[in-house]
């Protein structure tokens, strides 16, 4: 059974902490796979000036555990991190750190991707983008929902 950690938060994370607490004084991990994601500058050829994710606490880290769960049935891994800030986020900010650990690099990949396939599409944040021209709420994209469809 694989070690699971959640964070839903507003702070920022160090990734390579992360990665150190997952690995230290271990021998059993061959592989650890990490995905992080940032906050892009520009969105659909407009300027982005400040992105805000919102969330239902309880209902996004129940999703986060479920994903992490969906990983753990389908592929040998060994840990998992999840970590996924909400709040207010600018340019160059991290939203997201995916971490998979396992004995070989093939399932660690594999656990890594999914997640964050089924992250796009299935974890209940919403994200609006401040842009000059005002405030759109981002909607879902049709490459997510495939790039998740695939894993069915």
């Amino acid at each position: 059974m694989a070690h699971i950690y959640i964070q839903v938060t507003d702070d920022d994370f160090n990734v390579s902490d992360e990665m150190s607490k997952m690995t230290k004084g271990r021998s059993d991990i061959g592989a650890l796979v990490s995905f992080t994601g940032f906050v892009r500058d520009m969105h659909n050829e407009k300027p982005i000036k400040k992105l805000t994710l919102e969330h239902f606490p309880l209902m996004a880290e129940k999703q986060l555990l479920n994903i992490a769960q969906k990983a753990e049935e389908r592929w040998k891994v060994t840990d998992i991190t999840i970590i996924h800030r909400y709040g207010g986020l600018y340019p160059s900010d991290q939203i997201v750190l995916v971490l998979a650990a396992s004995a070989h690099r093939k399932d660690a990949f594999a656990a890594g991707e999914f997640m964050m396939d089924w992250l796009k599409t299935d974890a209940p944040f919403w994200k609006k983008e401040q842009t000059e021209q005002g405030e759109d709420w981002v909607q879902s994209k049709s490459d997510d929902i495939n790039q998740k469809n695939r894993w069915t």
